[in-house]
């Protein structure tokens, strides 16, 4: 069984994001881009059924810029087997990224696709419930334990009410919660040997695609400073100090 793993780049989670001067969107010139923590859950997930002797393949796909060869061969040197990339200069929404996916699933008939239950970039939470309605197959979001057998996956999962246990025919689409596992840490030789590795380009407009971008973004704007604290010297003085904002 193949294990077919989304693997978005992203800026860097520790980078303090800046908006353009313009307002125009978010700079990303000499800022650091790394793997959507999410993402490299989904990819630890997936190697390890691998090591359990449940999947024989694992394949992490991205869509990307020309430039992000690099982000790929991390999920190679993570212990990915191959790569996908689909070559895309413009940033898509959920919707076209469930239909690019959709048309590597069609092409590598996967039995599960693993996928961060959301990008760090714009939280949308969305592309692997998409892509689950597209291909017409079963889906468990936000994974907190995985295990695979005789045809099925049980998925347990965390929500309001405390643990949610499902039970997928499969093939499915998976996405991870960040409870699932810790990925794995890198080393030197695993770098080496993924340069090796096959790592294949798609044009984007060779997959015919039908593009569901619909929403535009006008304008950035970063959140309003936080003012000073006042320190006030009793209740009274603070009732007070509220009512003149028209807090109360």
């Amino acid at each position: 069984m193949k294990i077919l793993v989304a693997y978005k780049r992203v800026v860097d989670y520790n980078v303090r994001i800046q908006v353009k001067p313009d307002g125009s969107g978010v700079v990303t010139d000499g800022v650091k881009l790394s793997p959507n923590p999410f993402d490299d859950i989904a990819l630890e997930e997936a190697l390890r059924l691998r090591e359990k002797g449940v999947a024989t393949e694992v394949i992490v796909a991205t869509i990307a810029p020309a430039d992000a060869q690099a982000h790929l061969r991390n999920g190679l040197a993570m212990g990915a087997n191959r790569a996908i990339h689909v070559v895309c200069d413009q940033a898509i929404q959920p919707l076209t990224a469930a239909r690019a996916l959709l048309k590597l699933v069609e092409r590598e008939a996967p039995g599960i696709v693993l996928l961060g239950k959301q990008a760090i970039d714009d939280d949308a939470n969305q592309t692997g419930q998409m892509l689950a309605t597209l291909w017409g197959r079963p889906q468990a979001t936000f994974a907190g334990k995985v295990d695979v057998a005789d045809g099925r996956a049980t998925v347990a999962r965390e929500v309001d009410a405390g643990m949610e246990v499902l039970d997928v025919e499969l093939p499915a689409v998976i996405t991870t919660d960040l409870r699932l596992n810790e990925p794995r840490f890198i080393k030197l030789p695993d770098i080496m040997k993924a340069k090796s590795k096959p790592l294949e380009s798609i044009a984007f407009a060779d997959l015919g695609v039908e593009s569901g971008d619909t929403l535009k973004t006008t304008h950035f704007a970063p959140p309003p400073k936080r003012s000073r604290g006042v320190m006030v010297k009793d209740v009274p003085e603070l009732v007070a100090a509220m009512k003149a904002k028209g807090l109360l």
